[in-house]
């Protein structure tokens, strides 16, 4: 017999797709796709970014379907500038987000939304020199008037001035009562107003890195100009309020928009319950997230966190893997396209009168 040669190909025994169960893919015709989730549900069966999504509002669906199922849904990137932020009222609104973990930033940009104050678009006639002498802040090709920012220092100078200072700070209760001023002083939609209205905690783990995060130590500097008590800041007590909330599900779920800090703060959930375990000797459950869905262009191969996916952080404890039920979803995508897409599928689906 010869004796193969290297690199030389072999007699191969061709296998039936059929017998051996693998799913096929369709065309997309766009003739039968009447609504948006059908339009969803046949890019599911064709290939790349459309299968992504596709698939992934199935995980959103099964998510929301989920009595069971607490979700947390993680911000960032500048999605209250891009007007997103009604998008996120509405899944608040009817249930299905019930924990936010998110950049102070996008909180902040959320406020001007909220008091009627606007976002313009960029107009290239104005390089960033004199957009920065006329107070403009650009945030790519959307402005942020400083005005605006001033309009939101007027905001938490009265909730601050109502805060009493014996009760130590954290993000999600001071973020509550900016909801809660909102509620009384606004009428126009907010995230804060609806999670105020809904129950629902807004964590921001980065708190100094943000607008809201320098009107607090602004806020503080005048105090103890006047001779006042200083505000104090506690962020653990952001973390346990989180783990508490979500040691009392049964099932958890997160739907991840972009990735940075937010994502990983919640992500470490996981992390903790068993650091509390072993490490502490605590008793508590040893939780995952049973669901994942996350919108973000960012690439793999860069080994950052905000494109990492969830395979990577079943090995690190945070996720159930598939195989014991885990129901994940990824799309590389700018989520100004992808999330207006996938909340309309969910919502069709789901009909109008759903609320979880």
């Amino acid at each position: 017999m010869t004796k193969k040669r290297e690199g030389a190909g072999i007699d191969r025994k061709l296998h039936d797709p059929v017998k051996d169960k693998l799913s096929p893919v369709f065309p997309l015709d766009l003739s039968k796709a009447k609504t948006i989730s059908a339009l969803v549900r046949g890019m599911a069966d064709t290939a790349f970014t459309g299968r992504q999504l596709g698939e992934s509002v199935d995980v959103l669906e099964a998510m929301a379907r989920d009595k069971d199922c607490f979700v947390v849904m993680t911000l960032a990137g500048a999605m209250t500038v891009a007007k997103q932020g009604l998008i996120v009222c509405d899944l608040i609104d009817r249930g299905l987000v019930n924990a936010i973990v998110s950049t102070g930033a996008l909180m902040a940009h959320g406020l001007v939304e909220a008091t009627g104050c606007k976002h313009y678009r960029y107009d290239t006639r104005m390089n960033d020199v004199e957009l920065y002498e006329a107070g403009y802040n650009r945030v790519y090709d959307t402005l942020e008037p400083e005005q605006n920012l001033d309009h939101v220092e007027l905001i938490m100078e009265a909730v601050l001035g109502n805060w009493d200072s014996v009760e130590t700070m954290c993000s999600w209760r001071l973020n509550q009562e900016i909801g809660r001023h909102l509620k009384k002083h606004t009428k126009g939609r907010g995230i804060l107003k609806s999670a105020y209205e809904k129950g629902v905690p807004v964590f921001v783990p980065a708190f100094t890195d943000s607008e809201l995060g320098l009107d607090v130590a602004l806020n503080n500097r005048m105090r103890a100009r006047e001779g006042q008590p200083l505000l104090n800041f506690n962020p653990f007590l952001d973390l346990n309020h989180f783990a508490d909330t979500l040691l009392k599900q049964r099932r958890i779920g997160i739907f991840t928009i972009g990735g940075g800090v937010p994502r990983n703060w919640a992500q470490q959930f996981g992390p903790y319950c068993e650091l509390r375990v072993r490490r502490a000797g605590e008793d508590v459950e040893l939780k995952r997230y049973h669901y994942g869905v996350r919108v973000c262009p960012e690439p793999v191969h860069w080994g950052g966190l905000s494109g990492s996916p969830y395979s990577e952080a079943i090995s690190w404890g945070k996720f159930v893997p598939p195989a014991e039920g885990g129901k994940f979803g990824e799309v590389f995508l700018d989520a100004t396209v992808g999330l207006p897409i996938m909340a309309a599928a969910l919502f069709e689906r789901l009909g109008k009168k759903y609320r979880k």
